[in-house]
């Protein structure tokens, strides 16, 4: 059901026109209060193993990205394997060597995450327990919370931007798989290679499986099959609404992926490991 837009009023004796205040957030239906429900599972089980695997990926890429390089100089490029926290590598002249090159690339995924709408559902209930589950009660300070209509969380607006971006260093991810199988003009097959192939299509899984995506290709239209222009679209829409019913998944397990794909290469850096491959 659409809520109807309340006018605005006019001041009497003014005839200036006062704008309604935003309403109060619906209280819903599961009981008032912190953590109250009639639930008897284990709600809070998924929400919390969900907050320490994101809190542990995201603290890790944030401080590999942008702090590690400048503090103690490890290298993110060895043997050919470029971490993709650093692609497309964007390492100008005048960049002072106290930044890291990461920083110029990193926004972009990082808004496209924090923006992404099942990401929204996940961090919300994990970090703000906003609700902390489905019929689960929330705590009393958010009957202030105005929504997605104030700041700053009107920024999840921007979701549909991050997703054109997130195309580029997507781009550049494929580009990288060529010097990770090959090296040397030698076919190279490795852990590594592995590792990358294997990353950038979970990420490729998680940006076309993108709710926006679905919604640019296949929204706004009332007919599916008038126009050969439609019937192409509706097709596209199908394929991509089959990767979208999965979008969970691609979500947390292209976290993972990048997240080992930096760890690879930060460990080849250090000496730690060696990248068991076969050259052809």
């Amino acid at each position: 059901m659409t809520a109807t837009p309340t006018p605005a009023a006019r001041t009497p004796g003014t005839g200036a026109t006062t704008v309604p205040r935003m309403p109060a957030k619906p209280a819903g239906t599961a009981p008032q209060g912190f953590g109250r429900t009639r639930r008897r599972d284990a709600w809070w089980a998924a929400p919390a193993v969900q907050g320490i695997v994101f809190t542990i990926c995201a603290t890790y890429l944030f401080v590999s990205g942008i702090i590690w390089t400048p503090l103690f100089g490890t290298r993110y490029e060895v043997d050919g394997y470029l971490s993709p926290l650093f692609s497309p590598l964007i390492k100008p002249d005048w960049l002072p060597t106290w930044i890291s090159p990461g920083l110029l690339i990193l926004w972009i995924p990082l808004g496209f995450r924090a923006t992404c709408y099942y990401y929204r559902k996940a961090y919300y209930r994990f970090y703000f327990a906003d609700p902390p589950g489905c019929a689960v009660g929330e705590p009393t300070i958010h009957r202030r919370y105005k929504l997605e209509a104030a700041f700053p969380f009107i920024l999840q607006n921007l979701h549909r931007y991050f997703l054109y971006l997130a195309f580029f260093p997507l781009f550049f991810l494929w580009q990288d798989i060529v010097p990770a199988l090959v090296q040397d003009g030698r076919a190279r097959l490795g852990l590594g290679g592995l590792i990358f192939v294997v990353n950038v299509t979970l990420l490729t899984g998680y940006s076309l499986s993108c709710h926006s995506l679905r919604h640019l290709v296949g929204g706004r239209m009332d007919c599916f099959s008038c126009t050969r222009r439609q019937q192409v679209r509706y097709s596209l829409w199908q394929r991509l609404t089959s990767l979208n019913r999965h979008h969970m998944a691609w979500a947390w397990a292209s976290l993972l992926s990048v997240t080992l794909a930096d760890v690879y290469v930060r460990l080849l850096a250090l000496g730690v490991i060696t990248d068991p491959a076969i050259r052809l």
